[in-house]
């Protein structure tokens, strides 16, 4: 008997995919909350200069981390494609705003390839891997990283 084609589910990564400037970014189905159009965000007063400040989703109050700010990107208006990627991580909820979400992406898992040194302007320590499609290099972030210890901290001051 043949072998399917299709790898079991397994072995595949399912992907919620994302524009940050010029880059094209993806991370796990399965810490995403949920995906928002631009609302309201409350700044808070000393907040860290990747905060973005604060939104009420249903009651509850989350800390928007703003991604061009944290890759040291020039920032530009929002428009109507911006969106606040909510996640959850340890048990903390954090929305990241991104430009633009493109798509849920299955991804067979052989397809990763490690991170090299430096990916455009992104630091590597925040990248768990990079994809190559066809026609196009998917960069795999690691949200847990992304927020390091002391940020993550940080951040604990936002919990409703």
């Amino acid at each position: 008997m043949e072998k399917p084609k299709i790898a079991a589910d397994g072995d595949i990564l399912q992907l919620v995919t994302f524009h940050v400037g010029d880059e094209e970014f993806g991370v796990d189905i399965l810490t995403v909350r949920e995906i928002n159009r631009m609302m309201e965000i409350t700044r808070v007063p000393h907040a860290p200069v990747f905060v973005e400040g604060v939104i009420n989703l249903r009651g509850q109050v989350i800390p928007v981390v703003d991604l061009r700010t944290r890759f040291q990107l020039d920032a530009v208006e929002h428009d109507k494609s911006t969106r606040i990627v909510v996640v959850e991580l340890s048990e903390k909820v954090v929305g990241f705003l991104v430009d633009s979400v493109s798509e849920v992406l299955r991804v067979p898992r052989d397809l990763i390839e490690p991170a090299p040194p430096i990916v455009g302007s992104i630091d590597s320590e925040y990248i768990e891997g990079v994809v190559k499609l066809d026609d196009r290099l998917l960069i795999l972030l690691d949200l847990q990283k992304l927020l390091s210890g002391g940020e993550a901290r940080e951040l604990e001051g936002f919990d409703a």
